[in-house]
């Protein structure tokens, strides 16, 4: 198969001829129909996020179970699929507690070793998905079967970017009906987290890039208001469309010491900021700690939209299929594989939100 290989870190991927490993007991072999270009792939592409390589990189896909492996049930031959790249093992402390997403063994798969092989290198599987692909082999657990009927490209952004961004607004924040939300980063999953503040019933849903197309896609993802910053001072501006408060919830989606900053001005006195994007762990975020008090704000970080794979997966898809969530408006260019590093430039220019490789199967 072919598969965007990362060979060392910060050098461009290159595609080229993989060959997977048998598929083993629990595992099943997926033809992949579409794939998500992330910034976390981003991030380990650079080095910001960890990865072993050789290295097939992508997370957020979809596809067709293609073979099975001993002793998986629930899953035959011909079933569509969203991947997950998290696999509760429904057994840890925080499984039982309700909280899959921090499962003790949830990301084992994407350290267990070699998946196959290119010009007689080893290959890992990156976040233990792989969807730079034509196809991969996952334990049946990341393979969330959905309705067939739902189309395939549009389903592997189910994957991560709906998922986090619906699932940090809904599970997370909990965002209440009348409630104001900001949200500080217009990509993907900042999109995905308009879109759960329309569903929550939000009165004022205030989109904060620097990027003008950005912010245009915010509105027609759903934001009520928009904020510049690139010629407008952020808080000042979040402040003055609520009422000099600041939003009940602000919503940080880019990953950086500054805009944590910035989205916890945002929020008003015993408001909620919620950290979902991914940073860096040499990026420090300091506050000045009489405010942490004195202001009485309840500032939390999410791992993937407090997502349950097997609960939310199937629910979003849903969703979208009574055009509830409308993720044609996440996707800002449909690409081929051989176009994935140019997708990485576009991300780094603020060009696109989310680009979407798309093989046969999702064409």
């Amino acid at each position: 198969m072919r598969a965007a290989l990362l060979r060392r870190v910060g050098d461009p991927l290159s595609v080229e001829e993989v060959v997977l490993s048998p598929v083993g007991p629990g595992a099943v072999r997926v033809r992949l129909a579409a794939s998500g270009v992330c910034h976390s792939d981003l991030s380990l592409q650079n080095g910001d996020i960890p990865q072993a390589v050789p290295a097939v990189l992508g997370h957020e896909g979809a596809g067709v179970v293609v073979e099975t492996g001993d002793g998986v049930s629930g899953l035959t031959v011909g079933d569509h699929v969203v991947l997950s790249w998290v696999v509760p093992c429904r057994r840890c402390f925080f499984c039982l507690a309700g909280r899959a997403e921090l499962c003790e063994h949830g990301i084992d798969h994407a350290f267990a070793g070699p998946y196959g092989t290119a010009a007689g290198d080893l290959v890992t599987c990156g976040l233990g998905t792989g969807t730079f692909a034509e196809e991969t082999v996952v334990p049946a657990g990341a393979a969330i079967r959905i309705d067939p009927a739902f189309p395939l490209d549009l389903a592997a952004l189910v994957g991560c970017a709906v998922v986090t961004g619906v699932g940090a607004v809904i599970n997370a924040a909990a965002v209440r009906p009348g409630e104001s939300v900001a949200v500080v980063g217009c990509g993907g999953v900042g999109l995905a987290a308009i879109q759960g503040a329309r569903l929550s019933g939000a009165s004022a849903i205030i989109a904060v890039d620097r990027v003008a197309a950005k912010l245009e896609m915010a509105q027609a993802n759903g934001a009520t208001h928009v904020v510049d910053a690139s010629s407008v001072e952020p808080i000042a501006g979040v402040r003055e469309l609520t009422s000099g408060r600041g939003a009940d919830h602000a919503l940080e989606v880019v990953g950086l010491s500054s805009t944590i900053v910035q989205a916890y001005g945002m929020a008003r006195r015993g408001g909620t900021v919620t950290v979902v994007g991914a940073g860096g762990f040499a990026d420090m975020v300091s506050f000045p700690a009489m405010n942490l008090m004195v202001d009485a704000k309840r500032l939390q970080g999410t791992v993937y939209g407090g997502t349950d794979p097997a609960r939310d997966i199937p629910r979003m898809i849903e969703l979208a299929s009574s055009g509830a969530l409308r993720l044609e408006h996440l996707v800002t260019r449909r690409i081929g594989l051989d176009d994935v590093n140019d997708a990485f430039r576009a991300m780094v220019a603020g060009e696109v939100a989310r680009s979407l490789i798309v093989f046969g199967e999702g064409s």
